[in-house]
This record gives structure tokens, sequence and C-alpha cells, in this order.
């Protein structure tokens, strides 16, 4: 789980302002759900994590 948060603060939050606590959990729930749905990784055969996960649940 450490590495997500690593990967979380070099691509949504180093270099950033945000004005208000609501503004950092929007930007937060934004990015998990951009992170889970749209960004495709390597180890998991050029999936999403969310059409990896899909995919071996109906192999199963």
């Amino acid at each position: 789980m450490e590495g997500f948060w690593g990967i979380l603060k070099r691509e949504m939050y180093y270099g950033k302002k945000f004005t208000s606590k609501g503004d950092l959990i929007t930007a937060v729930e934004s990015y998990i759900r951009y992170y889970n749905t749209e960004r495709i990784r390597r180890k998991m055969h050029l999936m999403t994590p969310a059409e990896f996960h899909d995919h071996f649940d109906a192999a199963a």
C-alpha cells in the first residue's frame, strides 16, 4: 500500500497548492477514481485495476 501513496503524492499532490481541506479531499477522491478506472498498469497486463479485477473475477 505504501507504493500507492507514493504514486498519489508524486502524480497528484507535489507541486500543487490546496486552498482548503475540502479541496484536498476532493482531489484525492478524484485521483483514486482515476487510478482505479483509467490508469493502465503494466503489471496488470495493460489493464486498469478495475478491469483486472473484473477480468479475473469472471474467470474464477
